[in-house]
């Protein structure tokens, strides 16, 4: 019988650990609060003890596991296991994969989450049995990947593929990266809020800003689901503006890479998909060449919530493991 592994998605608020057989089946979960606000040492200390709670609960030794593999936020030197930056984690040239190999007794492999969802959706998901792919995951920000040759590609220094920021209008709104105009800044959630509040503060009638709890909230991506089906004009409009928004930046990905499927996931996708998928797919035409279009699958995450777990088992067989 072959050993299991552990697989982890490490977020800026929380910790998912799962169990994975052999048949890729998770067979046990784990969740606890990030709290980077108590240091990089707590954060340390909450993944070792997620990993000691999953061998606890499925009865396994050390012995039973063959690696661990995580998918966190920031720019990450998968191959020596350090995160250069993150985001979210106040981690700086961090060495994370040597320090929770100590900790856990384990080999540990960390890569960016995006480009972890994104091998998890060609490797086990959506983009299964293809050489050329290309993935954007939608939510609070705007994250991407891409498969060359049945290879993930990060770039020289293990940063590239930051397909969120790409410029769409150099005088468009401001993003959080500090550029203008960037993909993200059009259809990640704090976008999505801005233009609700923008749209009732103009006089628009909506139920939307009830399901945002305090005055700097973004909205929740059930929530906007929910007004969407039932035909909330500022959540039908603002979908729409974020469908012609990201097809935009698909059809510039298409015409760059020539992928042959492209995979759409994340929150916002996940929540509002049956609405989204179709106002992508109508505007599309406008930004992609229509030879490359007519040659690319378009499809949604397969593995929704458990991608980057999925994909994180794929980043320790591909680091021997």
């Amino acid at each position: 019988m072959g050993k299991k592994h552990i697989v982890m998605d490490i977020g800026g608020s929380k910790i998912l650990g799962a169990v994975m057989d052999e048949d890729n089946r998770i067979l046990f979960r784990v969740k606890k609060k990030t709290r980077p606000d108590q240091g990089v040492e707590a954060v340390e200390k909450r993944i070792a003890e997620t990993v000691q709670e999953l061998l606890k609960q499925a009865g396994l030794q050390k012995s039973d596991i063959a690696a661990v593999g995580a998918g966190a936020p920031g720019v990450i030197d998968t191959e020596k296991g350090i995160i250069l930056f993150s985001p979210n984690i106040p981690w700086r040239d961090y060495p994370l994969g040597p320090n929770m190999e100590r900790a856990t007794g384990l080999p540990f492999v960390v890569g960016n989450d995006v480009n972890t969802g994104v091998l998890g959706e060609w490797k086990y998901g959506a983009a299964k049995g293809f050489s050329h792919v290309v993935g954007i995951f939608a939510g609070t920000g705007i994250g991407g990947g891409v498969i060359i040759d049945n290879k993930l590609f990060t770039g020289s220094r293990f940063a590239g593929t930051e397909l969120g920021h790409m410029i769409l209008n150099t005088e468009g709104p401001y993003c959080n990266c500090g550029q203008r105009g960037c993909l993200e800044a059009y259809t990640g959630k704090h976008a999505i809020t801005r233009e609700i509040r923008s749209m009732i503060v103009r006089g628009a009638k909506s139920n939307l800003l009830e399901s945002m709890d305090t005055e700097d909230a973004t909205v929740k991506s059930g929530a906007l689901a929910k007004a969407v089906k039932a035909g909330d004009p500022v959540a039908v409009a603002v979908l729409d503006r974020v469908g012609y928004y990201l097809a935009a930046g698909i059809g510039n990905l298409i015409n760059i890479f020539n992928p042959e499927v492209f995979i759409l996931g994340g929150g916002v996708t996940e929540a509002t998909e049956t609405e989204l998928m179709p106002i992508v797919q109508r505007y599309l035409p406008l930004f992609a060449w229509p030879a490359m279009l007519s040659d690319v699958s378009f499809r949604a995450s397969a593995l929704k919530d458990d991608a980057i777990l999925y994909g994180a088992k794929a980043l320790v067989l591909e680091n021997g493991h």
